[in-house]
């Protein structure tokens, strides 16, 4: 028994040596392993301990954050990976590719609107059809373009 301790022990990293080398906050990781999206397991002391594939686990999380991936798909997509190894090439690959639909649709929607800003600044009323900034739920662009003042003495 406490030779497998010992092994695990040198097999696996400190909260404070995956956040060395991982680049990631220890707040950050308790974060995750909050989530769900790390694990470790505690020793006899309570501290956190790490399997050293974690470092792979944080450096797709942090790319998919980056990328727009909300924690509850990375979540979801990290629960269909191994436990007890470090995930293949092919199990890698898999989960970065049931990302790629969405962050083209995300692409698509940026370029959008990187190309329509212009426009829905410039005319300052939020209402264009077109504008996919525009409030839904603005009712005085029922009335058309522009600024509109409302006489609340009128309404009283």
């Amino acid at each position: 028994m406490a030779k497998r301790a010992a092994t695990r022990s040198i097999h696996s990293l400190s909260v404070g040596q995956v956040a060395e080398r991982s680049g990631v906050a220890v707040s950050a990781l308790h974060f995750y392993e909050k989530k769900g999206l790390i694990k470790s397991v505690r020793t006899n002391g309570n501290q956190r301990r790490y399997p050293r594939d974690v470092l792979r686990r944080v450096a797709v999380i942090r790319v998919a954050q980056r990328t727009g991936v909300p924690l509850a798909t990375i979540r979801q997509a990290m629960a269909a990976l191994p436990n007890d190894r470090a995930p293949t090439a092919a199990e890698w690959k898999r989960l970065s590719s049931s990302w790629k639909d969405e962050l083209n649709h995300r692409i698509r929607r940026l370029t959008e609107l990187r190309d329509q800003l212009g426009g829905c600044i410039g005319c300052g009323c939020m209402s264009l059809k077109v504008c996919p900034l525009r409030n839904p739920m603005d009712a005085l662009g029922r009335d058309g373009a522009g600024p509109r003042l409302l006489d609340i003495a009128a309404e009283t």
